[in-house]
C-alpha cells in the first residue's frame, strides 16, 4: 500500500513541476516527462491500473499524432478500496519539495556563473572586430529596421505543434511488424526444410560438375569482373578527361581570371633542353630521368610512343629506317590536342589530319636536315612538345632502330653510330629504358635486348613491353612461350614490368581510337588472358602509360634534388675559376660577346662615310694609275713616241685611246673603286683601337668582312655613266695655263722614271751583278748572264752609232750581232737577241724620253702657238695631261659613287651577313672560340640549369 501511494505521489509532482515549468505555455506531451515518472505513471497510476492497454494501444494512445492533449492530474483522495493512514505526509512533501528547489537553484546558480565565466573567456578571445565593420555592408547592422523579428516570432509555432508533426515512430515499428506477418508464410521448421532440401540439391548438382570446368569457369568469371572494372576504369577516365578538358578551357578563356602556372612537366622539359645544349664533357646531361625507348627496326616504337601521345605524330615507312634522330616527347596534360616544337611558335592541331600531316613532314625534314652529308643518323636531338587532356605527364625519347645489317643506301658506320647514341641516353643512372620487342619474330632475332641487358644488368630501370600480341598468338604455336617472354625467362635481362600491347592491324591509316578500340576487344577475347599467362593490369598501352608514368616520376623525386646540389657545386667551382682569370671583365656569353662585337663593327662601318672627298680621290687616283700606268707606257705611249712623227704620234694616240675607253678603262675603274673600298673597310675593320681592342673579335671581324665583300656588288650602271666621263676627259687636250702644264710634266717624269728603274733592274737580273757587286758581295754570273752580258755590250755599241735607230731590229743586224759574238767564242740564238734587243732599247728610249721632257719644261709657250715654227714638239706633255685628267675627274666620280650608293650598300650587306650569324649557332661557336668564351658559357648555362632545376623542385614540393 505504502508502494502505491509512493508511486501515485511522485507521478503527481512530475505533473505538477511541468504544469508550473517556466517558459512553456500549455501542457506538454508525455514524452516530454522524466522516464522515470513516465515509467512510474505507466505501470503505477491507480486509473490506469483497472484498465491497462496493451502495447500497441498505448502506442497509439499516446503518439505526439494524436490530437487530444493530455490530462491534467490533480491531488485527489484515494477511493479504490484502501484508505491512507493520518500522519504527516504534507510537511514530508514540503521538505522535499524544499530541498529539490534549492538543488535545482543551486544548480542554475553554479551553471549559470560557470557559463558566464566561459562566455567571458571567449568574448576575450575574439579580436576586436569594430574596425572591420566597412566589410559587412551597412544594411546588416540596420535590418532589424526593416524585418519585424518580434513579429515572425509569434507567427512561428510553439513547442506542442511542433511535437505533433514528428513521426510516430511506435505505429512505425508496428506497421512494419504486421507486414512481416502478413508475408511469411509456414513454419519456422517448415521453411527449414525447404532450405536443407535445396542445399541437398545443390550438392548432388555441384557433384557432377568436374574440378577442371570449376576452375575455367572460376576464371571466366574472374576475366569478365577484371574487364568490367576495366571498363568502368576507362568510363571514369573518360568523364574524367573531358570535365578536365572544360575546366582548362575555361581557364584558358580566363573565365576564372586567375594566372595559370607553368606545368611541371613543361618545366621539367626545359630542364632537359637547357642540359641538352650543356657541354658533354661534365656528363650532366645523363643525371636527370627520362623515358628512353629503345629497339630493334620495325618492332613498333613509334607506335607504342603515338599510342601514349594519342596521336599518329611520326613519319612512316614499310620497312624503311624512319626515325634518323632521337626526338624528345613532351607529353603534358592541356584543354586541346596540340603539337609544337621548341623553336618555333607554331601550333599543329592533331585533331585534324591536314596538321598531322604537315606535322610528320616537318619532323622528316628536321631529321633530314640533321643528319650529316655521308651519315644515316644523327645524334642532334629534336624537341617536340605534344599537350591534350588525359595525357600522362612524362618525357619520352625515341631512337633510331637498332639495326643487325648495314644495308645499301646507309653510311658504313650506321650501326656502330646508332649504338653509340642508344648507348649514351641508357648509360645515365636514372633513365627508364623502354624496351620494345616484336612478338611476332623470334626471341632469337633480337638484338636490343643484350644492349639493354648490359646497361640495366639488374633490371631496377627497364620495362619490358612485347607488341603485336595479336600476331604473336596467330603465328606461335606454343603459348606458353609468349608467357615466358613476358616473364623474361627466354631473355637475359631482368625488368621493373613486363607488359603486352597490340598497336593495330599493321594500316598506317588507322585512327588512335580504332587502335585502341581493337586492342581491347583483342585482349577481351584473348586466351593469354582467359588461361591467366597476362594479368589484367599488363596489357594495353593505357595501362603501360600509367605505369612508366608512375615510374617515371618516382624516378624524378629521388634524383633531381641530388642533381641540383651537384650542380651548385659545379656553379661554384666555375665562380672561383672565374674570378681568379678574369677579375676585371664582365662575364659575357657567346651571344653577349656577338652582340658587342655586331655594335663595333657597326661603328665601324659607319667610320666609312666619315672619310673626306680629297682622301678618297687621292687613293682612288693613284690605284686607278698603278692599275693602268703599263698599259698607258707599253701600248699607248711607246707605240706612238716611236713613230718619230707628230702627226702619226697623234693619229696612234687617239685610235689606242678610244679603243682603251669602250673597252678596259671603266671596268678597270670600277675594279679599282671596288678594291679601294674593300681596303679602306679592312683597314677599319682590322687596325687595333689600343687598350680597348679586344683580339677575341679578330676572327669573326675578318669572316664578316670577307662574306659582305663577297655579297657587295657595284652598281651595273656605274661603267656606263663613266665611259662617257672618260671618253670626253680624253679627248680634251687644252691645257688652260702653265700650271697644268707643269703638273703634266712632272707625272710624265715619274712616270718615265719609274719605267726606266724597272728595266734596269730587268737588265741587271738578265746580266748579273756588275763588277762593283762582284767585288764587294762575292758575287758570280752564270753562263746564261755572261752571254746576255756580251749581247747587251754588242746591242749597245750598235745603239751608239745610231742614236735615231727605230725599236725593231733587220734580219741582217740580228745576223751582224750573231756572227760578232761568234767571233769571240759566243754562241747567241737569235731569239735571245731579240729579247736583250728589247729591254736595251728600252732604256735608251726611256732616258732620250726624260731628256726630251726636261726639254719641254720651255715648251709651254710653243704649245699655246701650236708649235708653229718650233722644232720642239711635247706632243708626248699633252697625252699626260690628258690621262692625268682622266684619272682625275675618273677618281672624283668613283668617289660619288662611293659615298652616295656603295658604302650604303656594304652598311646594309654587313648587317645582313651579321644576322644571319646571329642564326647560325655553329659559325658563332667557330668565331668565337677561347678559354674565356667558353667559361662564360659554361657558366650561364650552370646557372640557368640550377635556377629551373630550384624552380621545378620549389613546384614539385607544392603539388605534394
Amino acid at each position: 500500500m505504502l508502494r502505491l501511494r509512493r508511486a501515485a505521489v511522485a507521478c503527481e509532482v512530475c505533473q505538477s513541476l511541468v504544469k508550473h515549468s517556466s517558459g512553456i505555455k500549455g501542457s506538454l506531451p508525455l514524452q516530454k516527462l522524466h522516464l522515470v515518472s513516465r515509467s512510474i505513471y505507466h505501470s503505477h497510476h491507480p486509473t490506469l491500473k483497472l484498465q491497462r492497454p496493451q502495447l500497441r494501444t498505448s502506442f497509439q494512445q499516446f503518439s505526439s499524432l494524436t490530437n487530444l492533449p493530455l490530462r491534467k492530474l490533480r491531488l485527489s483522495p484515494i477511493k479504490y478500496g484502501y484508505q491512507p493512514r493520518r500522519n504527516f505526509w504534507p510537511a514530508r512533501l514540503a521538505a522535499r519539495l524544499l530541498k529539490l528547489r534549492y538543488l535545482i537553484l543551486g544548480s542554475a546558480v553554479g551553471g549559470g556563473y560557470t557559463a558566464k565565466k566561459t562566455f567571458d573567456q571567449w568574448k576575450d578571445m575574439i579580436p576586436d572586430l569594430s574596425d572591420y565593420k566597412w566589410i559587412v555592408p551597412d544594411i546588416v547592422w540596420e535590418i532589424d529596421e526593416y524585418i519585424d523579428f518580434e513579429k515572425i516570432r509569434k507567427a512561428l509555432p510553439n513547442s506542442e505543434d511542433l511535437a505533433k508533426l514528428a513521426p510516430d515512430f511506435d505505429k512505425i515499428v508496428e506497421s512494419l511488424s504486421l507486414l512481416k506477418d502478413v508475408f511469411t508464410t509456414g513454419s519456422p521448421g517448415e521453411t527449414a526444410f525447404r532450405a536443407t532440401d535445396h542445399g541437398s540439391e545443390s550438392d548432388k548438382h555441384y557433384r557432377k560438375v568436374t574440378d577442371k570446368e570449376k576452375i575455367d569457369q572460376l576464371q571466366e568469371e574472374l576475366l569478365h569482373t577484371q574487364l568490367k572494372y576495366q571498363r568502368i576504369l576507362e568510363r571514369l577516365e573518360k568523364e574524367n578527361k573531358e570535365l578536365r578538358k572544360l575546366v582548362l578551357q575555361k581557364d584558358d578563356k580566363g573565365i576564372h581570371h586567375r594566372k595559370l602556372k607553368k606545368s611541371l612537366i613543361d618545366m621539367y622539359s626545359e630542364v632537359l633542353d637547357v642540359l641538352s645544349d650543356y657541354d658533354a664533357s661534365y656528363n650532366t646531361q645523363d643525371h636527370l630521368p627520362r623515358v628512353v625507348v629503345v629497339g630493334d627496326q620495325s618492332a613498333g616504337k613509334t607506335s607504342v610512343l603515338e599510342m601514349i601521345a594519342q596521336a599518329r605524330i611520326f613519319p612512316r615507312g614499310s620497312g624503311e629506317m624512319m626515325t634518323r634522330s632521337p626526338v624528345k616527347v613532351t607529353l603534358s596534360e592541356g584543354p586541346h590536342h596540340v603539337a609544337l616544337f621548341k623553336d618555333s611558335s607554331r601550333e599543329f592541331d592533331l585533331t585534324k589530319e591536314e596538321d598531322l600531316a604537315a606535322l610528320r613532314h616537318e619532323i622528316e625534314l628536321r631529321m633530314r636536315k640533321s643528319v650529316k652529308e655521308g651519315c644515316t643518323v644523327s645524334p642532334e636531338t629534336i624537341s617536340l612538345n605534344v599537350k591534350g587532356p588525359g595525357l600522362q605527364r612524362m618525357v619520352l625519347v625515341d631512337l633510331p632502330g637498332v639495326i643487325n645489317t648495314v644495308t645499301s643506301g646507309m653510311a658504313p658506320d650506321t650501326k656502330e653510330t646508332i649504338f653509340s647514341i642508344s648507348k649514351a641516353y641508357m648509360q645515365n643512372p636514372n633513365a627508364i629504358i623502354l624496351c620494345i620487342q616484336d612478338g611476332s619474330v623470334d626471341a632469337e632475332r633480337s638484338i636490343v635486348t643484350d644492349l639493354v641487358s648490359q646497361m640495366d644488368p639488374h633490371g631496377r630501370r627497364t620495362i619490358f613491353v612485347l607488341t603485336k600480341v595479336d600476331l604473336a598468338e596467330k603465328n606461335v604455336t606454343s603459348p606458353s612461350r609468349i608467357q615466358q617472354i613476358i616473364e623474361g625467362k627466354l631473355f637475359p635481362m631482368k625488368a621493373l614490368g613486363y607488359f603486352a600491347v597490340v598497336t593495330g592491324k599493321g594500316n598506317s591509316s588507322e585512327s588512335i581510337e580504332a587502335i585502341r578500340d581493337y586492342e581491347e576487344e583483342f585482349f577481351q577475347n584473348s586466351k593469354l588472358l582467359k588461361t591467366s599467362m597476362l594479368k589484367a593490369h599488363q596489357v594495353t598501352t593505357r595501362n603501360l602509360s600509367l605505369a612508366v608514368s608512375d615510374c617515371f616520376w618516382k624516378m624524378v623525386r629521388e634524383s633531381v634534388e641530388q642533381q641540383a646540389d651537384s650542380f651548385k657545386a659545379t656553379r661554384f667551382n666555375l665562380e672561383t675559376e672565374w674570378k681568379n682569370n678574369y677579375p676585371r671583365l664582365r662575364e659575357l656569353d657567346r651571344n653577349e660577346l656577338f652582340e658587342k662585337a655586331k655594335n663595333e663593327i657597326l661603328d665601324e662601318v659607319i667610320s666609312l662615310s666619315q672619310v673626306t672627298p680629297k682622301h678618297w680621290e687621292e687613293i682612288l687616283q693613284q690605284s686607278l694609275w698603278e692599275r693602268v700606268s703599263t698599259h698607258v707606257i707599253e701600248n699607248i705611249y711607246l707605240p706612238a713616241a716611236q713613230t718619230m712623227n707628230s702627226g702619226t704620234f697623234n693619229t696612234t694616240v687617239d685610235i689606242k685611246l678610244k679603243q682603251w675607253t669602250d673597252k678596259q678603262l671603266p671596268n678597270k675603274a670600277v675594279e679599282v673603286a671596288w678594291e679601294t673600298l674593300q681596303e679602306e673597310f679592312s683597314r677599319f675593320m682590322t687596325e687595333p683601337k689600343g687598350k680597348e681592342h679586344d683580339d677575341i673579335f679578330d676572327k669573326l671581324k675578318e669572316a664578316v668582312k670577307e662574306e659582305s665583300i663577297k655579297r657587295h656588288k657595284w652598281n651595273d650602271f656605274a661603267e656606263d655613266s663613266l665611259r662617257v666621263i672618260q671618253h670626253n676627259a680624253l679627248e680634251d687636250r687644252s691645257i688652260s695655263d702653265k700650271q697644268q702644264w707643269d703638273a703634266a710634266i712632272y707625272f710624265m717624269e715619274e712616270a718615265l722614271q719609274a719605267r726606266l728603274k724597272d728595266t734596269e733592274n730587268a737588265i741587271e737580273n738578265m746580266v748579273g751583278p756588275d763588277w762593283k757587286k762582284r767585288w764587294l758581295y762575292w758575287k758570280n754570273r752564270t753562263q746564261e748572264q755572261c752571254v746576255h752580258n756580251e749581247t747587251k755590250n754588242e746591242l749597245e755599241k750598235m745603239l751608239k752609232c745610231n742614236e735615231e735607230h727605230p725599236a725593231y731590229l733587220a734580219s741582217d743586224e740580228i745576223t751582224t750581232v750573231r756572227k760578232n759574238l761568234e767571233s769571240r767564242g759566243v754562241e747567241v740564238d737569235p731569239s735571245l737577241i731579240k729579247d736583250t734587243w728589247h729591254q736595251v732599247y728600252r732604256r735608251h728610249f726611256l732616258k732620250s724620253a726624260l731628256n726630251h721632257c726636261n726639254l719641254c719644261r720651255r715648251g709651254f709657250y710653243y704649245y699655246q702657238r701650236h708649235f708653229v715654227d718650233s722644232e720642239l714638239e711635247c706632243n708626248d706633255v699633252v697625252l699626260f695631261w690628258r690621262i692625268q685628267r682622266m684619272l682625275a675627274i675618273t677618281a672624283n666620280t668613283l668617289r660619288q659613287q662611293l659615298t652616295n650608293t656603295e658604302v650604303r650598300r656594304l652598311e646594309k650587306n654587313v648587317k645582313e651577313v651579321l644576322e644571319d650569324f646571329a642564326e647560325d649557332s655553329e659559325k658563332k661557336v667557330r668565331l668565337l672560340t677561347g678559354k674565356r668564351v667558353q667559361l662564360a658559357e659554361d657558366l650561364k648555362k650552370v646557372r640557368e640549369i640550377q635556377e629551373k632545376l630550384d624552380a621545378f623542385i620549389e613546384a614539385l614540393h607544392q603539388e605534394k
